[in-house]
């Protein structure tokens, strides 16, 4: 596609597309045959094919628009919560809402493996979000200054890959519960521990 804008209709044709694969999504269904997306979705074949060409291409752009709705709520956290909360409260909604889209989960974990242009650069818009909530939280003093965003990157990926899994998102709380935990400052030497 170019940068021009859409029309009226072709706006709603991607739209509708969109929504019904990210329904499709959420319910697992990323393997269905590609042309059954437009039937399912109200609009011709051509149509499908003029937005998005080929299956990853779908996904990528609902993987695109779920990401930048997580990190405007990072954002919006981040300006309204103490920092810390910010935190925690982001992460334990990111594993809620990968838990409630398993399939978009199952499908980051496929694009993470093509290494596509959209999944690095959505991975470093994810990765600003969560630099953003931890340089919150170490001026506020409620998070350590020498653990990176990269590790908690590494966990969050680790939770995606998970989802599914019989017991994962207990285990998901348990790993954000060990981030956040990980992320607290240290006592300071000689100071008894809390």
């Amino acid at each position: 596609m170019t940068g021009k804008p859409l029309r009226a209709d072709a706006r709603r044709n991607r739209d509708a597309l969109l929504a019904k694969a990210r329904e499709l999504f959420a319910a697992g269904c990323f393997d269905m045959r590609f042309d059954d997306f437009a039937r399912l979705a109200g609009v011709g074949t051509g149509t499908l094919y003029r937005h998005f060409p080929t299956r990853e291409a779908l996904a990528e752009a609902v993987y695109r628009e779920e990401l930048t709705a997580i990190c405007a709520q990072a954002r919006e956290l981040r300006a309204t919560l103490p920092a810390g909360q910010a935190l925690a409260t982001f992460l334990r909604g990111l594993v809620t809402h990968l838990h409630t889209h398993q399939g978009l989960a199952q499908t980051l974990a496929t694009l993470m493996a093509t290494r596509s242009g959209t999944l690095a650069e959505g991975g470093r818009e994810l990765g600003q979000a969560v630099t953003d909530l931890l340089a919150a939280g170490v001026e506020q003093g409620s998070v350590r200054d020498d653990v990176g965003t990269g590790a908690v990157m590494m966990a969050l990926q680790g939770i995606c890959v998970a989802c599914g899994e019989p017991g994962s998102r207990a285990d998901a709380d348990g790993v954000v519960t060990l981030v956040l935990d990980g992320l607290r400052p240290r006592p300071s030497a000689g100071a008894p521990a809390p």
